[in-house]
């Protein structure tokens, strides 16, 4: 009886590492944002198998890239107190067998996506081919760009979503790869920021690292400006409702006035502050976006759910 609940909690522990190196909040974050994405663009018309099809793909994807960024910094998460407990670094289970797991989970996402259509697939092997070897093997370890140019895999699970309703690429689906792409970089650099000692004995070149927190600080302040128009667009070009505009665009001035004050917190305990607050307000701030997003997506011309309740 002892040694099967012992192999029954080893195959638990197993279970959960593999779980873990897929980066499920990471996963379940973009798998949000690729919903909306496929929502915005079907106006309400949903196909329900086509979205659950999408998500399938789109999640499998993302998990792959997510266990070979794991696999790939195996040696260099020994060096952090936030990753040497992950599962790789403390020897839990083989590189060998993390590899085979991540390039499955590729090939069963990429299969689904360019299943559904050819341009999903392509986007989903771009979105995939950014993050591993441009963001992960090449900028990652020497080049303070690679949150900003990482950030275009970030982007691209709502674009996803979109290209599988409409299968192309407009102007809807521009606007929802540079909400996702202005995001990034001051919602990791706000984490950064906090544990900039941390990344700096793991040798990671990041913006705070090599630049200092003030640059960085300062940095951040057009990518969270420029979320304003691109929050006014999509209301220009009737995605979505007045709803949406208003109480985004609040929210966006809202999360500048913090990021620009960042500027003088002057002692490291109150950038300590600033940058814990920060870092909350860009996870809230995209999850609020994107549950309005859908809310007030136009059903048709100028017309959403909330604008058609309350007319």
């Amino acid at each position: 009886m002892r040694f099967c609940r012992s192999k029954n909690r080893r195959r638990t522990n197993v279970l959960k590492d593999l779980i873990a190196l897929t980066k499920p909040g990471i996963v379940r974050m973009n798998a949000f944002a690729a919903f909306g994405g496929f929502w915005v663009a079907s106006k309400w018309q949903i196909d329900w198998l086509l979205l659950v099809w999408m998500l399938a793909g789109t999640c499998l994807t993302m998990a792959s890239a997510c266990v070979i960024n794991n696999y790939w910094d195996r040696e260099l998460d020994t060096r952090m107190e936030r990753t040497r407990n992950r599962a790789l670094p403390t020897g839990r289970v083989s590189p060998r067998f993390v590899i085979t797991y991540g390039v499955v989970l590729g090939a069963a996402g990429l299969a689904l996506l360019f299943a559904l259509d050819p341009l999903t697939g392509w986007l989903g092997l771009l979105g995939w081919f950014v993050y591993i070897v441009v963001y992960t093997i090449w900028l990652k370890r020497s080049s303070t760009w690679s949150t900003s140019i990482g950030g275009v895999s970030g982007a691209m699970p709502p674009v996803i979503g979109y290209a599988a309703v409409t299968g192309e690429i407009d102007a809807g689906a521009w606007i929802l790869f540079a909400l996702l792409f202005l995001w990034q970089p001051a919602h990791f650099w706000s984490l950064a920021i906090r544990r900039v000692e941390e990344y700096r004995a793991a040798g990671y070149p990041l913006l705070p690292v090599v630049k200092g927190i003030r640059r960085t600080k300062l940095q951040m302040i057009p990518y969270v400006l420029l979320l304003i128009p691109t929050v006014i667009l999509m209301y220009a070009y009737d995605y979505v409702g007045p709803w949406f505009l208003w109480i985004s665009g609040i929210l966006t001035v809202v999360w500048f006035v913090h990021t620009f004050t960042g500027v003088y917190a002057s002692t490291e305990e109150k950038t300590e502050k600033w940058a814990k607050v920060n870092f909350l307000i860009s996870v809230n701030y995209l999850l609020i976006v994107f549950l309005l997003m859908i809310a007030d997506t136009s059903r048709q011309a100028g017309l959403s759910i909330w604008t058609s309740l309350f007319s």
